[in-house]
């Protein structure tokens, strides 16, 4: 039972739709058959029933005469008489209709009242009735778009849209009738072969608003304005996007895959140069071997941390570093950072020191992104701190945060240049950064690590006193298990990272005497820094 209903609903939609295709037919015939330019209404219906009329006769007539006379003379006499009772019946309807009293409609549109202030209307302004038919034609622009445009009266307007977009205006048209203000809807109008050059469909923008008279809806003003241009923005806009994100994820997979393969080879080229200096197998001969076998060795352990640097920053960037959090002592990360980079410290005569206070205790976060964090940030802090200067770490407890403070007494950063810091590739120069060598990926990564964890992360500097960095995680992990369930368990983010909003909680307390911007210019400028390399490398 319910098969056959749905095949006799479907039947009726073809039926339905077999017969609006017939009547458009028709109405395109009137409108050049017809003398007059616009056919009314009325007209065109009475023209429609002849058509149907002539369409059921032409079989019935010659089968009716063909049980008087021959069939091959039945034939054609048949068709002759149904085409002449055609054309004589097609006279007559228009004859009558034209002389009938016409259909009870709406009031009259427009008013003489309101017709001048239409014409002042951008676009083109069409008076619709109640069913939908255009009454009047004013607006400012209505002599370009009637340059191509056939004659929009009647249903001249509707049939002239897209066929695919007539739905949503009779629905916007309908929306007005149930009693809605006003409706918009865009849709394209279809140009015509009569144009010359340019689209063929024109995307213009419909706002319906009503036409009430006395408490009754009389009417629906319909205002068109040609979009095109806003559409082609649109669509180059898209495309634009489109190619960026195809170009940025190629380079993700770039950066990945050349890091990858340049790793190996580093290895080995740091591996035998450490058997060499290590003389193993063998004393070399003079002091300039050994100098030449330490550059190799110092140089290879530079490109791999660089190398490290933009594997890592590939991986957040496509959203899988994966974190794997665990409690662990905040002091013995400090104090290996301390070991791992003290002596770059002691060969430039910049003094490292460090400041746990009381109540900092465990942790619970990844221990290779935090170390990660306090290697590159004290890197470039003594990077870019000269002789007799004093780089210091500082942990402490704020709220439920752990605050780590990089803080120096270097060369620091313009307060308008701290805008900058943390862009990918980003590096800021002037007379006192261009000597110090790196690639600007340092602090990019620190933030995208912040990020994952969920922490906060702020700078301050002033130019030839220092720098100051303080970085806030969550003591519980919380950030990275917010990650996790969003991410079904996987700890991901956007590279750069979108940082959350900072708990005033988080960046209450200032930066430590004596220190401001240096450090965060020396983790811009030096990306990964030589105390990065021997953590990768040890």
């Amino acid at each position: 039972m319910f098969r056959a209903t749905k095949n006799a609903g479907s039947g009726v939609t073809i039926v339905r739709n077999i017969a609006g295709r017939f009547a458009s037919r028709v109405d395109d015939a009137a409108r050049l058959w017809l003398p007059r330019p616009a056919p009314t209404a009325r007209e065109l219906s009475a023209l429609r029933t002849v058509a149907a009329s002539a369409l059921i006769a032409f079989p019935v007539a010659p089968l009716a005469l063909a049980a008087v006379l021959p069939l091959s003379l039945a034939l054609p006499v048949g068709a002759g008489l149904v085409g002449a009772l055609t054309l004589v019946g097609g006279l007559c309807a228009v004859g009558l209709a034209g002389r009938a009293p016409a259909t009870v409609l709406p009031a009259p549109l427009p008013t003489a009242d309101a017709a001048p202030a239409y014409d002042l209307f951008a676009g083109l302004v069409t008076l619709h009735d109640l069913r939908g038919s255009v009454t009047a034609v004013h607006g400012r622009d209505a002599s370009a778009f009637l340059a191509w445009m056939r004659d929009p009266a009647g249903r001249g307007f509707i049939e002239q849209i897209h066929v695919s977009d007539r739905i949503g205006f009779l629905r916007a048209i309908d929306a007005i009738r149930l009693g809605a203000g006003s409706e918009t809807v865009e849709l394209r109008l279809e140009r015509g072969s009569m144009t010359e050059g340019g689209a063929q469909l024109l995307h213009v923008r419909c706002e319906l608003a009503a036409i009430v008279d006395n408490g009754v809806l009389s009417g629906i003003l319909v205002q068109s304005r040609d979009i095109s241009a806003e559409v082609a923005l649109k669509a180059d806009a898209a495309s634009k996007a489109q190619a960026a994100e195809s170009a940025n994820e190629a380079k993700s997979r770039f950066l990945a895959a050349v890091s990858h393969e340049l790793r190996t080879p580093l290895n080995a080229i740091l591996g035998f140069s450490d058997i060499l200096s290590g003389e193993y197998f063998g004393r070399l001969e003079n002091d300039r071997q050994r100098e030449y076998v330490a550059l190799i060795n110092q140089s290879g352990a530079h490109l791999l941390s660089v190398v490290n640097t933009m594997l890592d920053m590939s991986k957040i960037e496509a959203g899988r570093y994966e974190l794997i959090a665990e409690p662990f002592v905040v002091a013995d990360a400090v104090s290996a950072c301390e070991a791992m980079l003290g002596l770059q410290a002691e060969a430039k005569g910049v003094k490292l020191a460090s400041r746990i206070l009381r109540g900092v205790g465990e942790v619970h976060a990844d221990r290779r992104a935090v170390q990660q964090i306090l290697i590159n940030l004290v890197g470039n802090a003594i990077k870019f701190t000269d002789a007799g200067g004093i780089v210091t770490i500082d942990a402490e407890v704020v709220g439920a945060d752990l605050r780590l403070t990089v803080s120096d007494t270097g060369i620091g950063i313009p307060a308008e240049k701290l805008a900058h810091l943390g862009q990918a590739f980003m590096q800021v120069e002037n007379e006192y950064t261009r000597a110090y060598e790196g690639t600007g990926l340092g602090l990019a990564l620190v933030k995208g690590l912040v990020a994952l964890h969920g922490g906060g992360f702020d700078i301050s500097s002033r130019v030839r006193e220092g720098t100051a960095i303080r970085i806030s995680l969550p003591l519980d992990g919380s950030g990275i298990r917010d990650v996790d369930q969003a991410d079904g368990g996987e700890a991901i983010a956007e590279f750069p990272p979108r940082l959350k909003a900072q708990d005033p909680r988080r960046t209450e307390a200032g930066a430590t005497p004596g220190t401001t911007d240096a450090e965060t210019r020396g983790v811009e400028k030096g990306g990964a820094t030589d105390g990065e390399a021997y953590a990768k490398t040890a």
